[in-house]
Formats: structure tokens, C-alpha cells, sequence
């Protein structure tokens, strides 16, 4: 981009790849998502590098993979040093705003231990100023809307129950939420940007949106809670039982257990069960249905930008934080090793590169390659230590020498303050809860640390994953070839933030003093 023109970056929570492009596609209606894309870029083989959510938003808004950066869990601080998106764009003069959350847990180093920053993981990225708070445990400005228009809330606790028409039955999960369409969280949160950017037409900006759907708890308001009906939806992709899958591997056994598909809904206790196939359609129907709703605001954005006139003056980047397994491999959320959980979709519009609109890119992208793209076509360079690239070669038709050939995928399922599922399973200690994946074209190696088995994936002949080949003869050297191809990929990206300068008599060299 040459000069200052306006950036939106907009991340739906949880929103799986295929909701864009294949198996769910052809059942969930995103037609503002779908236009989007006939003007835009669409990256169809991008992944999140990391979950959950704290985790994986901080690798998009560093460019750094969780190795590097180390906020590696839900509550697990983010050094106060690492550079990220926010801070560098107010190095090109931007005032980088936030509309939602950044799920960002802070540098215990910087506060007082009394200070109530560090009382919750769902702090804002420092350099980010925070517009409108839109967290799952608090949402304080949209339950203070929703009682200005009269509405009789709730304890917060009981927010997303669903509620039931008739008062004589107990609420199923696809009973609608008490609040309306009109007044939901994510109508809120599009109100309130629009609402604010409206003042701000005549000036650049950066603004991060964040959409929490369709993030469970699965409530929907009507008409999005019944949009879609289980019957008519693919059933998951998994082997015949949970204890089948178990058998797959010792952290399998503790991925089949947590989270239950039954705890994706409030309120309705003893009403579903994830054996039942009615029922895990139900709740994929629901996802859907809010997959929707977020759809239709974002349309209103997209609507917003042309009115005003400034569509055409906005690079626009739309994108997820993670996957969600939705019953396939009979899981549900995020934190295992399965395509579903880290495949999401990425939508670039840089209105200078318009003959690129309408075209896709099936090259491999991760998650820490948003910032880079962000900086580059600001103007600036990615600092040392990112491990992202830019993507603006895609975006201006060039297809750049040397790119990558896999993706690298982390997990951390260890927790510090309890034994997590996951460890208990495993028997696998705090240091050692970790696990590590190269995904090629055709397979995909899980290296799991603490002396577990590894698992192999031959995608070309089973793209869901059901077959692991780490112990079939025939593969040994694929395996092998795999793991020595994971360990110098992280060895090549282990932290480089200052070990490619040198002091010398002449000064530093390599050292940016004006970055």
C-alpha cells in the first residue's frame, strides 16, 4: 500500500474452514461471507498455528509461533517485550483501536500482584486501545445495552441458557436465547463499531474486530436458532465409537473426554447426549445457525465501508482464531490434532491488487503470517524474531520463490495449577504436555514430547484421519524423513529476536535503531 490507508481486521471465534469452502459449506448460507470472496482473495490451505483461543490470538497478533512466544495456554502470560501488530502499527502513526477481546494474559512482571489485570486471561494486547469490551466472562457494555432496552436479565452465569416457549417443558438447545436477534452479542458489537467509525471517515485507522460466534455456549437467538435442521446436515466425520477413537493413541483417550459435547450448552442438563445422533446434529445445526448471524454483520460492515465511501481506501483481512471439531472423531472445541481444530479460513481484500479479486491461493498459510502481511502493506518490516512472511506477493499475483511446503501446529494440553484430561492420560508432566505437527500436502507427522508414540497421517488416501501409519514398516521412512524435517523447521524458527546481530567495533550489525 503506498501511504496510510485504513485497516480492518476482523476474526470470527471458532469459525472451521470448511463453513467457507467444503464439507459444511454447501449446508450453511454466508452469502455477505461469499460475495466477499468474488472481490477479494481467498487463502484455501491456511491454518492456526496454535489453540485455544489466548494462544492462538497471540501468534496472529505477534507472528510469532507458540515456541517463541510462550503464552501457551489460556491464562499464560505474554512477555511484555514480544513486539505485536498493535504496537508496530503505532510506529506508521496508527491508533490501533479494539472492538472485542484479544484474550491476551498479561506480564505478571509489569503489575502489582493485587492489580486486577491479573485476575482474568481475557486482558487486551498492550497497544491496543480497547473501544468496546466484548469478553465471554464479563461483556459489561452489552449487558448494560440490554437492560437500557428493558430487558430482565439474568444472572450472567445463566446469560446463554436457552429459553423454552412453553414454560410446561425444560429448554432444549435449540430453544432461542432471551434476547433478540437485534440485541445480541454480536448484533451489539457490530452497533457499536459502526457507530463509532461513523465519526471517523475522514482520518486512517486501524481497527481489530472480534466476533465471539459461534464460539460456544451454542444459544441462538431466533431465527438463527432453528435455521438449519440436523437431518439435512452430513453427519461428522469419526470412527464408530468414542472408545474406538481412544484406542487411537494414550492423548486421544483424554481428547474423547473434554470438553463433553453436553457442556456446549447451558441449562439444559440431562436433555442431550453426544451419543445420540439427533442431538450432535442439533448442536451442529446451532453453530451453523450462528455462523449465520455473524455472516449477516458482518454484510453490514462490508455495506458500512461502501456507503462512506471508503470500501476502496481499506485493506480488509478476514479470518478465524482457531478451528472447532464439532463432533468429528466424536470431539468436540479445539485442543487436539485434527485438521478441524486448526483449519480456518483466511480473506484478503487489498483494494491496489484489484485483479487479484475473485482468486485463490492453495499455497500453505499460517496464522503468524497475518501481522507480517499487515506491516508490509503498511509500510513497515516485520520485526526480528516473527516467524510469519508476508503474504503480499499472493495478493499482487506473484508467486514467491521458496515458499513454505507444510505448516507447523502446536499444543500445549498441560495446565499448571491441575492435571489437565490430557496429562492424566498421558501421564504426561507439565513440560512434557506438549505436542508438535508437520502437515505436507500429502502427510502429517504429531510428535508428542515426554517419550509418547507419534502418529502418521497419509492425507492423499485418508483426508479425515483415521488411519495412523507411525507403526506400519511401510512408512518408517516417511516417518523418519518427518521428524528430521519438523526439528530443523524449529530449529530454523527458534527465537532469532536479537541472535542474528553482532556487536562489533563498527557497531551493531543488523540492529534497526529506528524500528
Amino acid at each position: 500500500m503506498s501511504g496510510k490507508r485504513n485497516v480492518l481486521v476482523i476474526l470470527i471465534d471458532q469459525l472451521r474452514a470448511d463453513c467457507v469452502e467444503g464439507a459444511l459449506a454447501a449446508h450453511v448460507d454466508l452469502p455477505n461471507i461469499s460475495a466477499f470472496r468474488g472481490d477479494a482473495v481467498t487463502f484455501t490451505r491456511h491454518f492456526s498455528v496454535t489453540n485455544p483461543c489466548g494462544p492462538s490470538r497471540a501468534s496472529i497478533l505477534t507472528g510469532m509461533y507458540a515456541m517463541n512466544h510462550r503464552s501457551v495456554r489460556n491464562g499464560a502470560p505474554l512477555a511484555d517485550h514480544v513486539p505485536n501488530i498493535a504496537r508496530e502499527m503505532r510506529k506508521s502513526g496508527y491508533d490501533p483501536l479494539l472492538f472485542g477481546y484479544t484474550d491476551t494474559s498479561l506480564d505478571p512482571r509489569r503489575y502489582h500482584p493485587e492489580d486486577p489485570k491479573l485476575s482474568t486471561y481475557e486482558e487486551v494486547l498492550p497497544g491496543f486501545r480497547e473501544i468496546t469490551e466484548m469478553r465471554q466472562e464479563e461483556s459489561f457494555p452489552w449487558r448494560a445495552s440490554l437492560k437500557a432496552k428493558g430487558y430482565e436479565l439474568p444472572d450472567y452465569a445463566d446469560f446463554f441458557h436457552p429459553v423454552a416457549s412453553d414454560p410446561d417443558r425444560p429448554a432444549q438447545p435449540d430453544d432461542p436465547a432471551f434476547y433478540h436477534a437485534r440485541d445480541s452479542d454480536t448484533a451489539f458489537l457490530t452497533d457499536e463499531f459502526l457507530s463509532h467509525m461513523s465519526v471517523r471517515q475522514h482520518q486512517d485507522w486501524f481497527a481489530l474486530l472480534t466476533y465471539f460466534r459461534p464460539h460456544p455456549p451454542l444459544v441462538a437467538p431466533a431465527p438463527y436458532n432453528r435455521m438449519y435442521a440436523g437431518r439435512d446436515l452430513p453427519l461428522p466425520a469419526r470412527l464408530s465409537s468414542p472408545e474406538q477413537e481412544a484406542e487411537v493413541h494414550p492423548f486421544l483417550k483424554g481428547a474423547v473426554q473434554k470438553p463433553r459435547m453436553e457442556s456446549f450448552v447451558s441449562g439444559c442438563d440431562g436433555q442431550i447426549d453426544s451419543r445420540n445422533d439427533a442431538d450432535v446434529q442439533m448442536l451442529r445445526a446451532i453453530y451453523l445457525g450462528l455462523a449465520t448471524e455473524v455472516d449477516a454483520h458482518i454484510g453490514r460492515i462490508l455495506t458500512f465501508l461502501k456507503d462512506s465511501g471508503q470500501y476502496d481506501d481499506t485493506l480488509i483481512i478476514l479470518s478465524a482464531d482457531h478451528g472447532e471439531m464439532l463432533g468429528d472423531h466424536h470431539m468436540w472445541g479445539k485442543q487436539t490434532i485434527y485438521d478441524a481444530a486448526y483449519r480456518i479460513p483466511l480473506i484478503i481484500r487489498d483494494p491496489q491488487n484489484p485483479a487479484q479479486h475473485g482468486t485463490t491461493v492453495a499455497a500453505f498459510t499460517e496464522s503468524v503470517d497475518l501481522t507480517p502481511t499487515v506491516l508490509d502493506l503498511s509500510g513497515r518490516t516485520a520485526p526480528a524474531g516473527m516467524d510469519g512472511c508476508s503474504l503480499r506477493p499472493f495478493l499482487e499475483g506473484r508467486a514467491p520463490q521458496d515458499w513454505r511446503d507444510c505448516v507447523h501446529l502446536e499444543l500445549d494440553f498441560g495446565e499448571p495449577d491441575k492435571r489437565s484430561v490430557c496429562q492424566e492420560a498421558t501421564g504426561a508432566a507439565l513440560r512434557e504436555a506438549n505436542l508438535a505437527i508437520l502437515r505436507e500436502d500429502r502427510f502429517k507427522l504429531v510428535h508428542f514430547n515426554g517419550g509418547l508414540p507419534p502418529l502418521l497421517f497419509d492425507l492423499g488416501a485418508d483426508p479425515e484421519e483415521m488411519h495412523d501409519l507411525a507403526d506400519d514398516p511401510a512408512h518408517a521412512t516417511t516417518l523418519l524423513r518427518l521428524t528430521r524435517k519438523l526439528l530443523s523447521h524449529r530449529m530454523r524458527h527458534a527465537d532469532r529476536t536479537l541472535a542474528d546481530m553482532k556487536i562489533t567495533a563498527q557497531g551493531v550489525v543488523n540492529y534497526d535503531a529506528g524500528s
